[in-house]
């Protein structure tokens, strides 16, 4: 039957494995990635982002934070296993607002990665020619040390890193 063609086929799909002696030579970090924190979603009418993921999908939602120092109001939802973002302008430099001006609709903004130690990755991250878009980490909505690596070397995405 069905059971027997799935564990057939799964036993010839290849497996993927390092040989001993070829994950030695890999260095080991200072710095270790963490979980996904959050995924950024930029919207135009906050009130209303918050009313779907509330009223509608029954989320629970926070208050919204104003970030001047980001240039943007943030609320979060609480996922079971993580946490979206809802990311509104704040003031005329806000890069929320040109994000909005190519996306009148909203969208995904960024993601957020944990790390243990910021300070090392950024270290590591620049030596490996990573781009990051402030010379130092700035205190995020958390209230913790993060930093933003440069979308053109991470395949298209903004990649928030942030203290775990």
């Amino acid at each position: 039957g069905l059971l027997t063609r799935l564990q057939t086929s799964a036993s010839t799909i290849p497996t993927l494995s390092m040989s001993r002696s070829h994950s030695q030579s890999i260095p080991s970090s200072l710095w270790k990635l963490g979980r996904l924190n959050h995924v950024a979603i930029a919207v135009p009418d906050l009130e209303k982002a918050q009313a779907l993921y509330k009223d509608v999908l029954g989320a629970r939602v926070s208050e919204t934070v104003a970030l001047p120092e980001h240039g943007v109001y943030t609320v979060f939802v609480e996922l079971g296993n993580t946490k979206l973002e809802l990311l509104h302008p704040l003031g005329e430099k806000s890069p929320i607002s040109s994000f909005l001006q190519k996306n009148k609709t909203g969208g995904m903004h960024h993601i957020c990665i944990e790390v243990d130690d910021i300070k090392a990755a950024v270290t590591e991250l620049k030596e490996k020619k990573i781009r990051v878009l402030s010379e130092e980490p700035k205190i995020g909505a958390h209230g913790k040390p993060v930093i933003f690596l440069h979308p053109k070397d991470c395949h298209g995405v903004l990649v928030e890193l942030e203290q775990a």
